[in-house]
Order: C-alpha cells, then structure tokens, then sequence
C-alpha cells in the first residue's frame, strides 16, 4: 500500500502491479524463467512472486527519479518546466500592464494639459487684430486697471503682456482718460503704442475764448460736436441740472467759463453745459468768492471783459465801475448796448437810445445780468479792483487797444478827441 501511494504522487503507478495481476507468460511468472540467470539481473527461479514484484517497483522508481532530475536541468525537449508561466501569459500580463499605464498618462495628460500650456503658450496676440472695439480709460487709471479693462474688451491677451509692454514704453506714463477705438487681439505693444498717442481719443475738443456770449458759445460746442444749437438753447433753459449757483437766478450767461475742452463722444449738449458751469464755479470759489456773491463778481467781470483792451488795464476797468457805482453814475458802456442787439463794433444811436435795462448809458447801476462770460483774469480784477480815482476811460487806438483812464470829466473830454481823431485817420475801423 505505501508503494502505491508513492507511485500515485507522481502520476505514475503501473495499474497491472498495483493490483498484483501478473499475464501468463510475463516475466514475472516464475513457471516460465530460466533457472539461475542472476547476472542480467533476472530473479532466478527460485525466487518468490513478492521479491519479483518489489525488484520490479524499485527498477521503476530509480527510473522515474532519473527522468524528473533531468527535467528540471531542462534536458527533456519540447516539455515547458513545471511552475513556470508560457510565453502567452506573459504577453498578456505586459498588454495589460500597458493598458494600467497608458490610462493613467492619459489622465494625468488631461489634467496638467492647461498648466503645460500655460508654460509653453504665448500670454500675447501676434496681432495686428481685428475689426472695431470703443474702449473707455477712466479719469486716473492706473497700468493694472487700464490693462484689465484691455483684457475685459478682449483687446489684448493678458495683464502681464500689456504692463510689460507698458513697462518697455517710456510714454505709457502719458496717457490720458478717453474714449479710443482700438482692434480686437492686438499685439500688447501695439496697444500701448495706440493708447500713448493722444491724436487718437475720440473726443470733441473745442476751445472757448474769453468775452462771448452764451449764443456765440453754443455755435462753436455745435460745430464741435454735430450736437443742433437749438439742442443747447434747450438744456440752458433745464437750469436744474446745470449746476448754476443760487445768485444766477437760472441765468446761464456769464458762467460758461472760457477755456479748452474735451469732450468724450457721448456727451450730450447739456453735459457740456454743466461741465462748463463747473468749471466757472470752481474758479470763482478759488478766488474766495462765496455762492452768493459770485452773480455780482461774474455781472462786473462780463463789463471788464467787454471793455479793457488788455489784460493790464482790466483792474483799472473794475475800479472805474466800483468808483461810478460808489457815486451813483450811470456806467456808460457801449459794451452793454451791444449785448442788447447782439452786434460788435461802435453802437449807432438808436441803439444807444434804447430803453433796456442793459442800457447803462441811461439805467444807473450794473445791469440785470453778465453780458458775456469772462475769463479767470477778468474775474480776478472784479473780485480784487486795483486802487485809483478814475472814473473814466476810453480806448484811443482800436488797433492797439491802448486805453487812457481820467479822473475829471475835462480830462476825459480830452481822450474821447484824441479817440475821434483816431476814428478819422482810420476810416471804417470805428
């Protein structure tokens, strides 16, 4: 029994020895063997059926040992060692390990695609661009915020590619709030280079010189602007939101203050008004003129600036109106008359004979309003009149301007022939 169960281990025991059957005429049935062959190794006659069969086992076994050492040194061809995976196995293992692999990449590809990008991409536009974009810089913007509004408006590609740009531009230091039509994904350098240039905001710029009426300005802001005047007769009579002070009692005249502006394309008639009237009121609050009496200072300085020539003689003019006031004269300005009539030059005499409260040849006191809108030097001399005893003054010479101031009215006489003399030498100037 226990050479069976060691046979059967290995896969090999004899089905013909494990049950002890022996065939007629098999060497083991001694009946058959030749007696005394020992030296083959045949059992001799003698011998008994157990030694027979246990000689047998042990040949087979010592066979089978010798067969399973050469097996495993790998002398047995075209038999695979036991324990050992084939070639198929193994190509499935390394596709399969691949397969692992190759998804793992593809995630991680997936996932660090935008931060290799954002390494190796360019953070600018090649330019030149596209088509039409109105971008706004707002008053005191500073690099980053002129740079986010670019990004905002798809303009330029990145923050970082305009302030560098910005950085390389010496001029970029220069520029100025507006309104600027710029292409869309410019190059960032290309941007700066637009923006430095001030030839290209869109603004209506219009400068408004000192002395004129409020009908003269409104034609000049409309050949500006396109804006129809009748647009800007009609936001001065929308005295509300103009800003006017309280003393102007809704008067626009006299406080739409001389001086270059700009305007951005989308201002209305009246944001240009009240910009204007800002302006003015800032000026006089910068004399230290208080709101309520800042329709006086404006109402002198209008009859300084329709009547001194020059800019030297205008505290002489205001002393003449403050020392004729102080006496209860009338003012006598032809400057007053033609305000009435909305006409330049020497007043005629019916003009003169008017009846208008603007008449101050007749009407003692200022009148009821500015006749014009002065500038910051004609509004100095009203809010501080030089010191003298004049009170009268007249221009000799049209030409030049020059102005002689009188203290009696003999001396004055004097000037006014002198003026006359010059009307006629100089015919047609007067």
């Amino acid at each position: 029994m226990k050479d069976h169960l060691e046979s059967s281990i290995f896969g090999d025991h004899d089905e013909a020895l494990e049950h002890d059957v022996v065939e007629p005429g098999h060497p083991l049935d001694g009946a058959d063997a030749p007696a005394g062959d020992h030296e083959h190794g045949h059992p001799t006659a003698g011998s008994s059926r157990r030694e027979l069969r246990e000689q047998e086992l042990a040949a087979r076994r010592r066979g089978r040992r010798g067969r399973r050492s050469r097996g495993a040194a790998g002398s047995t061809a075209g038999t695979a060692p036991r324990g050992k995976p084939s070639v198929l196995r193994r190509l499935v293992v390394i596709v399969i390990a691949l397969a692992v692999i190759g998804g793992g990449v593809a995630v991680a590809y997936k996932a660090l695609r935008p931060v290799v990008e954002g390494f190796v991409e360019s953070n600018d536009y090649p330019g030149p661009g596209t088509g039409e974009v109105r971008v706004t810089i707002d008053q005191g913007a500073g690099g980053g915020a002129i740079a986010k509004t670019l990004v905002d408006d798809d303009v330029v590609k990145s923050t970082k590619a305009f302030i560098e740009a910005a950085n390389s531009d010496p001029k970029s230091s220069s520029i100025q709030p507006g309104v600027y039509v710029m292409k869309k994904q410019m190059k960032a350098a290309d941007a700066v280079a637009l923006l430095v240039d001030s030839k290209n905001r869109l603004v209506t710029r219009v400068v408004v010189p000192e002395g004129l009426w409020a009908t003269e300005i409104y034609d000049r802001l409309s050949k500006a602007s396109g804006i129809p005047v009748a647009q800007y007769a009609a936001a001065a009579k929308n005295v509300g939101q103009l800003g006017l002070p309280p003393s102007a009692k809704g008067n626009l005249e006299g406080y739409l203050f001389p001086a270059s502006y700009e305007f951005g394309p989308s201002s209305t008639a009246a944001d240009q008004l009240k910009q204007m009237v800002a302006e003015s009121t800032k000026r006089l609050a910068g004399l230290g003129i208080a709101p309520g009496q800042m329709e006086r200072v404006v109402t002198v300085a209008s009859l300084i600036e329709g009547e001194a020539k020059t800019q030297g003689d205008q505290a002489k003019v205001a002393r003449v109106i403050e020392n004729r006031l102080a006496k209860k004269m009338t003012l006598g300005l032809d400057s007053t008359v033609n305000y009435i009539f909305k006409k330049r030059g020497v007043p005629t005499q019916p003009m003169l004979d008017s009846k208008s409260p603007y008449n101050t040849r007749l009407v003692a006191g200022l009148p009821p309003g500015p006749i014009s809108n002065p500038g910051e030097s004609a509004l100095t001399a009203a809010a501080k009149p030089v010191a003298g005893p004049w009170l009268y003054f007249v221009t000799v010479n049209l030409d030049t301007g020059e102005t002689k101031f009188a203290t009696t009215y003999e001396e004055h006489q004097r000037n006014v022939a002198q003026f006359q003399k010059w009307c006629a030498d100089n015919k047609g100037k007067c």
